[in-house]
């Protein structure tokens, strides 16, 4: 039987796709051919996944404009926010929740990036 193996990719519209692009590639360190691209041949993880999560409000997704977040796997949390914050980006918060370490900051849209460094193989 057919199935889905993966995300494909997140896709939407911003007023400047050129600066956008080059946000991502100057602040998180991810570019490609058609935009940011990220290679699962690059994770390090056990299991690597994606997951798309569903809320039925908006909270989690504030200060983020729109409906929506974009989750980014890093593989050591604690010096890329280093990295970030030395660049000037505002970092919203960061948390360790022992499963997983996570931190925030939102792209030059206002789109909330959830950065995410998985501590525990899911089950």
């Amino acid at each position: 039987m057919a199935k889905v193996t993966g995300l494909g990719g997140v896709f939407y519209v911003v007023k400047d796709p050129a600066a956008t692009r080059a946000w991502y590639r100057d602040t998180l360190g991810i570019d490609g051919e058609y935009g940011p691209m990220l290679l699962w041949s690059e994770e390090k993880g056990e299991k690597p996944y994606s997951l798309i999560s569903h809320f039925s409000d908006e909270t989690y997704i504030r200060p983020g404009a729109g409906a929506f977040m974009i989750n980014l796997r890093v593989d050591d949390l604690d010096a890329f926010v280093q990295d970030l914050r030395a660049k000037g980006i505002d970092v919203l918060d960061s948390v360790d929740e022992g499963y997983g370490k996570f931190a925030w900051l939102l792209d030059p849209d206002g789109v909330k990036i959830e950065l995410w460094q998985q501590c525990e193989a899911p089950e």
